[in-house]
């Protein structure tokens, strides 16, 4: 143990003399280390946002929802007719008992008037498990029951609320939705936006919707939409009865055969491919797949920058060797062993590559607190500069990108300081004597 101070102490010793070379062989690995850590990070961080919205739509949970068929953008027909409808909600229900509950909705937009006052809003049709199930809570007021059916009710979000009645209780108002009109009877608390997780599920905003009874919609709204095409009086339209079907199960080991079930019998009705079966599970999945390869992917970039700064290294040791080539040659000469000479050596490599690996991790634990503050500092010059994902990203470092930073660091030193120390342990005691 004592020789081995002997022998830290002498490796740090021979630094200092050359402290700026040093120091600059020592930055490329302290950059390499800091790289393995904040690129791992910020990929965790993104994969993290990733798998809480796929979590927010239910491990147990099947969404069945209609997408508009290729084949009927280009048709020649007046009125398009396509998607989930509610003979499939019907044939689900009775064919699959897999199923414990199941919740149907169908979305418009559609513009809202109040007074003088407008704004474009997402009409949703639902039943009264749809607040549950999007984790929606009530800020005043109700939300629809089973009474509503039929009754030209509406619950609004807190986006739509905040537009229509900027000053005012909007509980008990009236609402103008085309030629309807809807008595307010609820206002939902702010929720956050989902964002898109593949499939055919879309990024999805809560701020401007305005929830009734499916019932009603069905009623008031209808399943024919027609639009103008033109100057004159010609339409086109489309009918489309359900957006989506969200179901769950009793069992999230059913969901896998439970989906493949419903694709299955819908297919059998279906002409055209009108619907997507989404498995949030298996988006998990996906994701984390996404995560390990994202992750092997930053790792190798980061560790090419430490192979770098371990090129650097071994170059500046090998001028090192050259320079101490006399030093070398009294120690031999004085009896030091060519283990010796290696073991001085590679401490000296390691002491260097273990402080910018060192300096590289301490630098990377900060993650957080530097990209928070060049985050502020950025968006307070100019916050169009940044993405919208940038603001809402928060780094989350990972222990096995800290360890492993840290080895690839200290494995650099190792491999890159055996050719230097062995060259000089290998040299002629004469001829290092006789080296001006």
């Amino acid at each position: 143990m004592g020789k081995f101070t002997q022998t830290l102490k002498l490796g740090f010793k021979s630094l200092m003399v050359q402290k700026l070379r040093s120091a600059l062989a020592a930055l490329g690995i302290f950059i390499g280390t800091t790289t393995v850590i904040w690129l791992v990070a910020m990929g965790e961080g993104v994969s993290y946002d990733a798998q809480q919205q796929i979590l927010q739509l239910g491990a147990k949970n099947i969404i069945v929802r209609t997408i508009e068929p290729r084949s009927s953008e280009d048709a020649d027909e007046r009125v398009k007719t396509y998607g989930v409808t509610r003979a499939d909600y019907r044939r689900i229900l009775s064919n699959v008992p897999t199923i414990e509950t199941s919740v149907p909705i169908r979305e418009l937009r559609r513009e809202f008037m109040v007074g003088g006052r407008r704004m474009d809003a997402k009409l949703v049709g639902c039943t009264p498990e749809h607040l549950q199930l999007n984790r929606l809570e009530i800020a005043r007021g109700r939300w629809i029951n089973e009474r509503d059916d039929r009754e030209n009710v509406v619950v609004l979000a807190d986006g739509t609320a905040r537009r229509l009645f900027p000053q005012e209780d909007p509980i008990g108002q009236k609402v103008r939705v085309e030629s309807d009109v809807y008595r307010v009877i609820g206002q939902t608390k702010p929720r956050e936006a989902s964002a898109a997780v593949g499939g055919s599920l879309d990024a999805r905003e809560y701020s401007s919707d305005a929830y009734i009874p499916l019932k009603t919609f069905q009623h008031r709204v209808g399943d024919q939409i027609m639009t103008r095409t033109g100057d004159g009086f010609n339409f086109k339209g489309e009918i489309v009865e359900l957006t989506q079907i969200t179901l769950s199960v009793r069992d999230i080991k059913d969901v896998d055969v439970t989906a493949a079930i419903v694709k299955h019998l819908l297919d059998t009705y279906h002409e055209q491919e009108d619907f997507a079966v989404v498995v949030p599970k298996e988006l998990l999945r996906q994701a984390e797949r996404t995560r390990t390869m994202f992750n092997v992917l930053l790792v190798v970039i980061a560790g090419i920058s430490l192979l770098v700064g371990g090129i650097g290294i071994m170059n500046i040791m090998l001028a090192t060797v050259t320079e101490r080539t006399r030093e070398i040659g009294i120690r031999r000469a004085l009896g030091a062993r060519r283990i010796d000479i290696i073991q001085q050596f590679l401490t000296e490599t390691l002491v260097l590559t273990g402080s910018g690996g060192l300096l590289g991790v301490l630098c990377g634990l900060l993650c957080g607190p530097i990209f928070r503050a060049l985050r502020s500092i950025v968006a307070s010059v100019s916050p169009e500069i940044l993405p919208e994902i940038v603001y809402t990203l928060e780094p989350r470092i990972a222990l096995w990108s800290v360890l492993l930073s840290l080895f690839i660091s200290l494995g650099v030193g190792l491999i890159f300081g055996v050719y230097p120390a062995r060259r000089a342990a290998y040299m002629s005691p004469i001829e290092a004597l006789r080296h001006e």
